[in-house]
């Protein structure tokens, strides 16, 4: 016997027929480069999505073709998102800070048949054209003959395509792998169901009354589903192209942003800026903010205090590519308003819980289940209904029998079910046996004034196996040294897990999506030699 409710399938058109219908005239604000402001709703942007669907599918496209976008935030590109997938086709956001030789090989393994960009990307785009091999139109988002001339060739007079909700609906490739980057093939029903968990009180808190700046570029991890789950609440979004400090403060001054979301290094800026106000005698107010999510690297407990001190609510993220991406995040405890503000950071500092959908353990060395006992860490695994079972055109699936995913995470689960990150598999610093965390120790580390970033790594030691070594920078006209950041990390951290030595540098190198560069930091210091 079968249930007799109705057959809907879980496709991502829905959401913005959704924000179309119920919320059509919420606004998409966008802010280019040169300043100007533009000003777009729900429904201007399904009409355009619709339109472009009619021209991909007018241009010959096949449901499962793949339309790349080369841009920035702005509300041309969240239509793109739609009237790729409107039409059954893949929406492949590219990210523009990686290495043409990446780029070119993203490209031609997705077997993009259109190219959306942005008009600065032009140079970068000459570079790349003679490469790819399956791109066929290109089409430029802020120039009238291009992007313009074709959604006037449209009269919008368009069906969303239908099928299986397992269909695919969007591809994203992850850089946070050693080799060639790897595709996640994202389906319908999962990104669904992510954006539907995304609205909760406990995970985004979106709502028609939220006016959200996603500063998580578009063209990483799906932005973080935002464009998707934004659509299912109904929200007005808050565009920026370029993400300098100054632009961003002004625009949640003036459009009333409560929700914003980036990485750590983002924040960082802002402080810079607001500092910079404040000296100037002129408001580093954060206007209405309520909400800030961090992730994509671990957010400093300086961070979270200054942010949670001013009246922003702060939420720990945790996630991959490979999560569509949210795996956790963090919200108030249940006992909340009984904790002191200091306990109420050592919450936040944490990754969070994971939202209903998806599961989390913990694998020791032995390759035992780990406890929830707060202490016991090892390699991180989720599975679940949005967490990828294959990569894109792979023969092997990346994950056990059981569908657990190892996520290269190293981590304990907390008895409440609260999961904290304790560093990568390739990154913790192993001296004498024991294991130290190099995100723990940067983060306690940005917390000395006058450190502005660190990053900490390890180094052959003849004795020890590694030592740790911070490398550090310094805020603008700050004076500070060796022995002082010694001196402020003896009273926070464990006498052993002391940097051998202090270092500083102009500043640290960044992958794409803004975490610090490991890899190539090693490579930096790979002379650098410890005595015993």
């Amino acid at each position: 016997m079968r249930g007799t409710m109705q057959d809907w399938d879980l496709r991502v058109t829905h959401l913005i027929d959704y924000a179309a219908r119920e919320h059509g005239t919420r606004e998409i604000v966008t802010r280019w480069a040169d300043g100007s402001i533009e000003r777009s709703n729900w429904a201007s942007v399904a009409t355009e999505a619709r339109k472009l669907s009619q021209a991909f599918a007018g241009f010959g496209l096949q449901k499962g073709d793949r339309i790349a976008t080369f841009a920035m935030n702005h509300h041309r590109h969240l239509a793109a998102w739609y009237g790729a997938i409107g039409f059954g086709g893949v929406i492949h956001t590219v990210n523009i800070r990686l290495f043409d030789e990446d780029l070119i090989y993203i490209m031609n393994h997705a077997e993009d048949k259109v190219l959306m960009y942005d008009a600065a990307f032009q140079p970068i785009v000459d570079r790349l054209k003679p490469h790819l091999k399956t791109v066929e139109h290109y089409i430029v988002f802020d120039d009238a003959s291009s992007y313009g001339a074709l959604l006037a060739a449209q009269d919008g007079n368009y069906g969303w395509a239908t099928g299986d909700e397992r269909d695919p609906c969007m591809l994203c490739y992850t850089s946070g792998t050693t080799g060639n980057p790897k595709g996640v093939l994202y389906q319908h029903r999962s990104t669904m169901l992510h954006a539907m968990a995304e609205i909760a009180p406990s995970v985004f808190d979106l709502s028609p009354q939220a006016t959200l700046l996603p500063i998580v570029p578009m063209f990483h991890a799906a932005s973080w589903g935002l464009p998707f789950a934004g659509a299912a609440a109904g929200v007005k979004f808050v565009f920026s192209t370029t993400n300098e400090a100054p632009i961003l403060h002004k625009l949640m001054l003036e459009e009333g942003v409560t929700h914003s979301a980036g990485v750590p290094t983002v924040w960082l800026a802002m402080f810079g800026h607001l500092d910079a106000e404040a000296a100037a005698g002129r408001s580093a107010s954060l206007g209405k903010l309520r909400l800030v999510t961090i992730g994509g690297s671990a957010a400093p407990r300086a961070m979270i205090e200054r942010l949670m001190k001013s009246g922003v609510r702060v939420s720990h993220a945790w996630g991959m590519t490979e999560t569509s991406p949210i795996g956790t995040m963090g919200s108030p405890t249940p006992n909340w308003d009984e904790l002191t503000l200091d306990e109420q950071i050592d919450v936040v500092c944490k990754q969070g819980r994971v939202p209903f959908g998806v599961e989390l353990r913990v694998i020791d060395k032995d390759g035992n289940v780990a406890p929830r006992d707060g202490v016991t860490s090892g390699a991180l695994q989720i599975r679940g209904p949005w967490v990828i079972k294959r990569y894109f055109k792979a023969e092997d699936d990346a994950v056990d029998p059981d569908q657990w995913f190892d996520t290269g995470d190293v981590s304990v689960l907390h008895p409440d079910g609260t999961m904290q990150i304790t560093d990568r598999v390739k990154d913790v610093i192993k001296s004498g046996g024991e294991w130290i965390s190099s995100v723990e120790l940067e983060n306690i580390a940005v917390g000395c004034p006058g450190i502005a970033e660190a990053g900490a790594i390890g180094v052959p030691h003849p004795k020890w196996d590694e030592r740790p070594v911070l490398i550090a920078v310094k805020k603008l006209g700050a004076e500070v040294d060796e022995e002082t950041v010694k001196s402020y990390l003896a009273e926070r951290i464990v006498k052993w897990w002391m940097p051998d030595r202090v270092l500083f540098v102009d500043e640290l190198p960044h992958t794409g999506t803004g975490k610090i560069q490991k890899v190539a930091l090693r490579q930096q210091f790979k002379d650098f030699v410890l005595e015993d």
